[in-house]
């Protein structure tokens, strides 16, 4: 079977996005799941101090050498940040971009905020509370814990080292905060790249996206009876849902209409 564009996809805080084999459940598109640095094999190594500019160089630095141009960024969380800037400092290479509950303001960094407020032996101590107990991690989330779900949450949380995770929430505090960072992503929508947008039903009155990017997506998607981890809850219909944000983009890649595919899918898409 041919595959469509290629779709990277950028993990948040905790990642990566490869637990739950999106490549498998997403048969018709060429899928790639990286890690950011400081993250599961980049992990083991030393990298230079991590900031959000950096994650995005690197993410570019991906899609140019492994997954080829152009492609579609997901990102998811802290991802969609990092999706969000890659995109603007490289349109050429970016065809669409896909954000799940990203961060675009302060307002979307509670928990970040609360990491990068911590010393480094108190966040030492609770990143080893979280990893040792992964079934109170997904309760803690409002997730029903499962077996299948048990297993995914461990894996998401052992990917990284507590150093990183740290270090990931400073520079978000720092550069989402800083007076040019909406206008830096904002160029994304004004160099005309397609911008998608998705929310779990539970966590969506929680995300704080400006104005302009609602009215600037061509979609913006609410998945149905999950919350911010929708991927882990109901990987199915999340892979459907971004199937079809794939077909739309790579069926009017410059930019043109796109249209509805949402009755059909099950799923509720809203216009704001």
């Amino acid at each position: 079977m041919n595959k469509t564009m290629p779709l990277v996809m950028i993990h948040g805080l905790f990642g990566s996005q490869s637990f739950y084999a999106p490549n498998r459940r997403i048969a018709d598109v060429d899928v790639h799941t990286p890690d950011l640095l400081g993250y599961g094999m980049l992990g083991s190594t030393a990298v230079e101090p991590i900031t959000l500019t950096r994650q995005a160089e690197h993410v570019i630095r991906y899609v140019r050498e492994r997954a080829g141009a152009p492609c579609v960024l997901l990102g998811h969380s802290v991802g969609g940040a990092i999706a969000m800037l890659a995109a603007a400092s490289a349109p050429e290479l970016v065809c669409g971009v896909i954000n799940v509950e990203g961060n675009f303001t302060l307002e979307d960094a509670f928990w970040c905020r609360k990491i990068a407020n911590l010393d480094a032996a108190a966040w030492r101590a609770e990143h080893a509370r979280l990893v040792a107990d992964p079934q109170g991690w997904l309760t803690n989330g409002g997730i029903a814990v499962t077996p299948q779900r048990l297993e995914w949450a461990r894996a998401v949380l052992e990917n990284q080292p507590h150093q990183t995770i740290q270090a990931m929430a400073l520079a978000v505090v720092r550069e989402t905060g800083a007076p040019g960072f909406r206008s830096s992503v904002r160029t994304v929508v004004e160099h005309g790249t397609p911008l998608f947008m998705l929310a779990g039903e539970r966590s969506a009155s929680g995300w704080h996206a400006p104005d302009w990017a609602y009215a600037a997506a061509r979609s913006y998607v609410i998945q149905p009876e999950v919350g911010h981890m929708m991927m882990l809850e109901e990987p199915d219909e999340f892979c459907r849902i971004i199937a079809a944000m794939v077909a739309q983009i790579a069926a009017c890649p410059h930019g043109g209409s796109v249209s509805s595919t949402a009755a059909k899918s099950g799923f509720m898409e809203m216009k704001v």
